[in-house]
């Protein structure tokens, strides 16, 4: 950590040049003797990826910023908020603290959090940046948060953990248990440090492999913002041996957030139609759920296919949680029929339809854009068709 950067003259070098050309900033090289390039460059690049992921740290002053890296893999402040939600209580230990994003908003909702981050830069950052917050309820320990359970008495209210892939997994299947830590193997003993553990996950993780290696499962939050899943929260409850939760949540502008919750193994059964007069196509949240037949079930709309995924309905169904459209027109797949109802411009979604939208775009020649939406799917009958609709704003 180098304290130079935190200087008046440096720390408003970086300001002014928030918008700049990196590539152009960085030939120009540092204009301070004791600050590289690369060190100025970092600050520059890993603030202005805080503008919208982290503002509070953006508006803070002499925050000091980690590698761009460690930006890139922390929490967002939106996504930090709403896990803070989850648990409270008197004390809370992050063993896996990174960047330190999650610490404090957990330090909203604890009198205490402890902040164990294995890095012992990273960790000095964070301390830096807490008294710069002014948190004053979290405390940073420099080192493996596994091991610094494991040598004291102390016991807690929730162990937060956020485990990283193992490097050489990378683009496989992976398993909780491919992870470090490993939370699988040392379940028992941190079942002995606390009777609540919340696991932030990635979104590639499979629910049910997950489920089957955890125990004392009590919800699952998949959370997603503006349409994109961004992290999988186990809520783990010592000896909690009842229904699992499962809780989606969708974060939206302006706090207009889409939230739909059933239970892990409700045997639902759907109901199928032919598209009728409105169209609806889940948030990415609730895809990633897998919850297609409890929707169809609990808001009595009708699935157009068992494995399509879209749902209709006769009346229109304002607690929907993903878009919602009015069909105009249902057609068969025919490139020349499309391009002429289109225009030559239109969004084009693809549902349990054996071609890609890069392909269907080549062999109609339509364009992107446009207030005009094809869902390409199958139907009830198991024929391909083509739903033309706009979206519905109630």
């Amino acid at each position: 950590m180098n304290t130079k950067i935190l200087q008046s003259e440096v720390q408003q070098f970086i300001i002014d040049n928030i918008s700049s050309n990196i590539t152009k900033l960085a030939l120009k090289g540092s204009p301070f003797n004791e600050i590289s390039t690369q060190e100025l460059i970092n600050q520059v690049v890993a603030k202005q990826k805080s503008v919208k992921k982290l503002p509070t740290w953006f508006q803070t002053k002499n925050i000091y910023y980690p590698p761009k890296i460690s930006i890139e893999q922390t929490s967002s402040e939106i996504t930090a908020n709403y896990k803070s939600n989850i648990v409270s209580g008197n004390s809370l230990i992050d063993i896996t603290g990174g960047f330190g994003i999650d610490a404090y908003y957990f330090a909203k909702n604890f009198t205490e959090v402890t902040h164990c981050e294995i890095n012992e830069e990273l960790s000095n950052i964070v301390n830096h940046n807490l008294q710069q917050l002014k948190a004053t309820n979290i405390k940073t320990i420099a080192g493996s948060g596994l091991e610094h359970l494991k040598k004291n008495n102390k016991t807690y209210d929730c162990i937060y953990i956020d485990p990283s892939r193992r490097d050489d997994i990378k683009g496989k299947v992976f398993l909780l248990s491919d992870c470090l830590p490993n939370v699988p193997q040392n379940l028992d003993f941190l079942f002995s440090k606390s009777h609540i553990i919340l696991l932030k996950n990635s979104p590639l993780l499979d629910i049910k492999a997950t489920i089957n290696e955890l125990k004392f499962v009590k919800e699952i939050h998949i959370v997603a913002v503006q349409n994109e899943v961004k992290e999988l929260l186990f809520l783990l409850q010592k000896g909690y041996d009842k229904h699992i939760f499962i809780k989606t949540i969708n974060l939206g502008k302006n706090n207009n957030n889409e939230v739909f919750n059933f239970t892990f193994d409700d045997v639902l059964e759907p109901s199928y139609s032919e598209p009728q007069e409105y169209l609806y196509e889940p948030n990415a949240a609730i895809l990633k759920s897998g919850g297609f037949n409890t929707v169809s079930n609990k808001l009595k709309i009708n699935k157009l296919h068992k494995h399509s995924h879209l749902y209709t309905s006769v009346e229109f169904k304002d607690n929907f949680p993903g878009r919602s459209f009015k069909i105009i027109e249902v057609t068969n797949y025919n490139k020349k029929e499309l391009r002429k109802i289109s225009n030559g411009k239109a969004n084009i979604t693809t549902r349990n339809f054996p071609k890609t939208v890069a392909q269907i775009r080549k062999e109609t020649k339509i364009k992107d854009g446009g207030d005009l939406f094809i869902f390409l799917t199958t139907d009830i009958n198991s024929k391909l068709c083509a739903i033309i609709c706009k979206k519905y704003i109630n």
